[in-house]
């Protein structure tokens, strides 16, 4: 039976689009990579466009300085957007009912390496560095303190799904009752761990990713964060709602997709059972993307088996980057930018930003053109892929009431 839907009351981001739900949904809509940017520091030998956040972040508390990184702050910059509806959350419910559940998969891996760095030097440990910058939970502890928050506090770190699955722990601590509320998001930062390791992999694009092309060679590395309030649904008219959530682990390959897209299939499936709707329901899908050869073939077979090949679809990586970790959690946030901005039946969608070349060996879906509108003929309803390292796949789907 399918669980309730959570309302997801509030929305914070960051990215390299910019600060702040207004900017980055105005900038999303122009689908150009032009806010992407060159960083020769992270491979060496190799220069690589990224998807860097170049806005100034937040200054850490002093209290905190432990978790004085830059990943925490960059969480913190989209945090204090929601800081109000949050403050008045755990007001409402009191602070032992009021849980935060966060993805990464970096951590504070960037700090450690200037760490690092300045012992290399013969300087020892950069005075600055603690180890809860580098701790996976820090970020989900760091969260908690920040909004006085005393219920559950994790983090999830499940590759490229890990966002999206904190969004869909969320919803599960409030239909168990455990909370009343849940700050729930990822957040992820560029280093060069990963950076040299997908370079390893030759999984890293000369340029900008170009997914489902012919041309396809790889990903754009990127970096930001999205947080949400996530929320019961109280049965009020408005607002975007977290309707279904599906989850698989095909477990095929460390780092490979299962070819097939099997794995993805059910997913996307599990989600839309979740949910309670049927496939033509959806409005809109955003895809996991990556430009890989790999990830986008076994995709594309996948959503064409689910949807066809008329279901509206893009991938919205060659604007960001891909923010690994945090990306489930911020594309769910361009599903929801797209919603709460819907008007009189009409969703605006992201574009896709490719060469137009595409490749006969896998399905032609209907990819995203700059400018189009989807018209609705109900509620509008959406759903966003993250596909991660180890067959960790997870789908969401959102939805609003009109």
């Amino acid at each position: 039976m399918p669980r309730p839907p959570c309302r997801l009351s509030a929305l914070g981001i960051v990215n390299a689009l910019g600060v702040g739900a207004d900017v980055v949904w105005s900038r999303l809509l122009e689908g150009e990579p032009s806010h992407l940017s060159e960083r020769d520091d992270l491979v060496a030998g190799r220069s690589l466009r990224v998807g860097a956040v170049n806005a100034a972040l937040p200054s850490v508390p002093r209290s905190l300085a432990a978790y004085d990184c830059r990943n925490n702050a960059m969480a913190l910059a989209a945090l204090e957007q929601i800081a109000d509806p949050v403050a008045r959350a755990v007001e409402a419910h009191g602070a032992e009912r009021v849980g935060v559940v966060m993805g990464t998969s970096t951590s504070g891996v960037s700090d450690a390496e200037d760490a690092i760095r300045h012992q290399l030097a013969g300087e020892g440990l950069s005075p600055s560095f603690d180890y809860a910058q580098l701790e996976f939970g820090g970020v989900a502890t760091f969260v908690a303190e920040v909004i006085g928050a005393r219920g559950p506090a994790y983090c999830l770190s499940t590759a490229c799904s890990s966002g999206a699955r904190a969004l869909a722990s969320a919803r599960s601590l409030l239909a168990l009752g455990v909370c009343d509320a849940v700050v729930a998001g990822a957040a992820d930062t560029l280093c060069g761990l990963t950076a040299a390791g997908f370079s390893s992999l030759q999984a890293i694009a000369e340029g900008t990713t170009n997914p489902c092309s012919v041309n396809r060679a790889g990903l754009t590395l990127g970096e930001g964060a999205a947080v949400f309030l996530v929320e019961p649904d109280d049965g009020s008219a408005g607002g975007v709602q977290l309707l279904g959530a599906g989850e698989s682990s095909e477990a095929h390959h460390m780092s490979a997709p299962e070819p097939t897209g099997a794995g993805a299939e059910a997913s996307m499936r599990g989600a839309l059972a979740d949910a309670g709707i049927a496939p033509d329901a959806i409005a809109y899908l955003n895809l996991h993307g990556t430009g890989t050869p790999l990830n986008d073939r076994m995709e594309c077979l996948a959503v064409d088996r689910v949807f066809g090949a008329e279901l509206p679809v893009s991938s919205t990586k060659a604007m960001v980057g891909h923010t690994l970790g945090a990306a489930g959690a911020m594309e769910a946030a361009f599903c929801w930018l797209a919603l709460a901005r819907s008007e009189a039946g009409v969703l605006s969608l992201p574009p896709h930003w490719w060469d137009g070349e595409p490749d006969p060996e896998i399905p032609a879906l209907h990819l995203v053109g700059k400018g189009e509108t989807a018209l609705l003929r109900d509620a509008p309803r959406v759903m966003t892929n993250s596909f991660g390292f180890g067959g960790n796949n997870c789908t969401l789907v959102l939805g609003c009431d009109s």
